[in-house]
């Protein structure tokens, strides 16, 4: 018990003595604990808002539709294959076939493509949209799904044209039998006709005689049907069953309402997926950040160590002390990133304009809690473990002293600095002298610049999808970006601490040798300069390290997508800000590593 205790006032007491580090590793690990927190709450909750739509709208079990094999010359779409399925068993309603087809757009100054889908004037019994705005429809007017409403600008009152036909627009409405905009070519569509001009199209409910007098020979008539189970949780092996039964490709083609649920949950599962990579990005920089704070406080702790020893201390009590005032912070953020998760999921659940309702604030289970704890603990050990047990094996002697340690001398090293200007000469060997703490620099670069080069790609992707001839917003590239803005400001923040901290351990690292050069002559300014130096180089390679790095992470993100890489000035101006970056915020620390006079410096080396 008194051993317990002595570590934990021994703990308390550095602690105290050293809050703004203490406050830093805070910081760092409750940042990287409220992201994965936010990663894992996510889970599950996808399903909810689609649940309550599909309640609301009385949304169909299976949905199943007919194309016609090629133009209005052809065959027309075999309306009997869908009749047919009404009479097979397990089938417990129905509502349709509805006629579909798809017309150009023009609404609010935008022109796009749109699905238009006849419906009856009278309320159906199975997938009746739920009206947001307005009324039902009747002749002349249209329903517009809210999401593509949303998109467009337009609200109940307005007026749009299909196909060069005006029409007014008498309510805006959600449905459960398919994916919200952008999201409605979930069924497959070609996006290279006159009618789509390679946009994505959006959902419009209109009379069934106003849908059939706007197809065209390009455009026929397409049917779908909607479908009651007498078990709905059976969606899955129906649609299975009938497929299996039917491989023809003539045959109707049947989406189960488990499927649908999926895609319209993949906003938010997209988001949970990124969140979950980000945090363990943010994760490898908290470790980083704890590495660095516990080998820049060695320096300042050597003596400390020695004097524990002296009067007693095993080496694996001076290990123990280490390691507990960092697993106590760890425990603590892991506390806050919980609390602070828990409270910001809900902004993140909002399923969009498509669907009813939102998730809420999602319970934090107790695996959860344990998985966050057990990283953020995780995080603190395997930064903390090897400086703790190095400053175990300091001897005594060697610690009391605390004297500056002479650097390696590298024939290569001294002949290429020689001949370079007196900063960077500074800076080469100062960065030479730590070589693990300059990968370890590389490393925080390089997880950075991947979190940016994976934002410049989504947004790159977003430029060349659909609204980038229509004018459109694509409502999940916008969301999926925030939160990809999100987590990039907060890769940058954990990495210019870091570069901070680095540049505060090298310049402590190095007080003996740069004070040593500006007695023979260096300026306090050449000082500085190589003191910031010594980390551009390492930014530079961590730099461009990360842009294959952010490539294969919307690789991993993307399932399989095809990868659009952004302009190659965009690459090239992002390695230069950071690097720009890197140069400019470590300016400070180096600077104020200066300030104290050389002899004071020196003199204190040999007392």
């Amino acid at each position: 018990m008194g051993r317990i205790l002595l570590v934990c006032r021994l703990a308390v007491r550095d602690l105290r003595h050293r809050p703004a580090s203490a406050a830093l590793l805070l910081l760092a690990i409750a940042t990287a604990a409220t992201t994965l927190t936010l990663g894992l709450a996510l889970q599950g909750t996808t399903s909810r808002p689609y649940d309550t739509t599909r309640a609301a709208t009385a949304g169909p079990d299976v949905v199943a539709q007919v194309i016609p094999p090629g133009p209005s010359a052809s065959p027309p779409a075999d309306v009997g294959a869908l009749e047919q399925l009404t009479r097979v068993s397990g089938v417990d309603g129905h509502s349709g076939p509805y006629p579909f087809t798809f017309a150009a757009l023009r609404a609010g100054g935008h022109q796009a493509g749109a699905l238009v889908e006849g419906r009856d004037q009278g309320m159906a019994s199975v997938d009746q949209p739920d009206l947001i705005q307005g009324s039902w429809i009747r002749p002349g007017a249209v329903v517009i799904e809210r999401a593509f409403a949303d998109a467009l600008g337009v609200h109940a009152g307005d007026r749009v044209t299909l196909n060069g036909r005006s029409f007014v627009v008498s309510g805006v409405a959600v449905t459960a039998a398919i994916p919200p905009y952008p999201d409605i070519c979930f069924f497959g569509c070609d996006l290279s006709t006159t009618a789509l001009s390679g946009t994505e199209p959006g959902l419009i409910w209109l009379t069934q005689a106003d849908a059939r007098s706007l197809a065209t020979a390009a455009e026929p008539l397409n049917y779908v049907l909607n479908l009651k189970l007498a078990n709905p949780a059976d969606a899955n092996a129906f649609v299975n069953a009938y497929e299996s039964a039917h491989p023809a490709m003539s045959a109707p083609f049947l989406i189960s309402w488990q499927a649908m649920s999926a895609e319209d949950g993949r906003l938010v599962s997209n988001e949970e997926r990124v969140l979950t990579i980000g945090s363990w990005l943010l994760g490898l920089l908290a470790i980083a950040s704890v590495a660095v704070l516990v080998g820049g406080r060695m320096a300042e702790l050597t003596r400390r160590v020695g004097l524990l020893k002296a009067v007693g201390s095993t080496p694996s009590l001076v290990a123990t002390v280490l390691l507990a005032e960092h697993l106590v912070l760890a425990l603590v953020a892991a506390g806050i990133g919980l609390l602070a998760g828990w409270l910001c999921a809900p902004l993140l659940t909002n399923p969009g304009a498509g669907l009813i309702g939102v998730p809420g604030a999602p319970p934090i289970t107790l695996d959860t809690i344990g998985l966050v704890v057990a990283v953020a603990l995780g995080v603190a050990v395997a930064a903390t473990f090897i400086p703790a047990v190095r400053a175990a094996r300091t001897s005594t002697v060697r610690a009391l002293a605390d004297s500056a340690r002479a650097p390696r001398r590298r024939a290569w090293l001294v002949a290429i600095s020689s001949r370079l200007p007196v900063p960077l000469l500074l800076g080469l060997r100062f960065a030479a002298r730590r070589p693990r703490r300059m990968v370890l620099s590389v490393a925080t670069i390089a997880i950075t610049a991947t979190g940016i080069v994976a934002v410049l790609m989504v947004h790159a992707r977003s430029d060349q999808s659909l609204g980038a001839g229509s004018g459109l917003d694509n409502p999940q590239n916008d969301r999926l970006n925030q939160v990809l803005l999100v987590i990039s400001v907060a890769l940058l923040v954990r990495a210019a601490v870091n570069a901070i901290l680095i540049t505060w351990a090298t310049m402590l690292d190095a007080r003996h040798s740069s004070a040593l050069a500006r007695a023979l002559g260096a300026t306090p300014q050449q000082v500085t300069i190589g003191l910031s130096s010594a980390q551009v180089l390492p930014a530079l390679i961590g730099a461009l390290l990360g842009i294959p790095g952010g490539i294969g992470l919307v690789a991993a993100v993307g399932h399989g997508e095809t990868l659009t890489i952004p302009p190659s000035w965009w690459l090239i101006v992002t390695v230069l800000a950071i690097t720009a970056g890197v140069a400019a915020i470590t300016m400070v620390p180096a600077w104020l590593g200066t300030r104290h006079p050389a002899a004071e410096i020196l003199q204190s080396e040999l007392a």
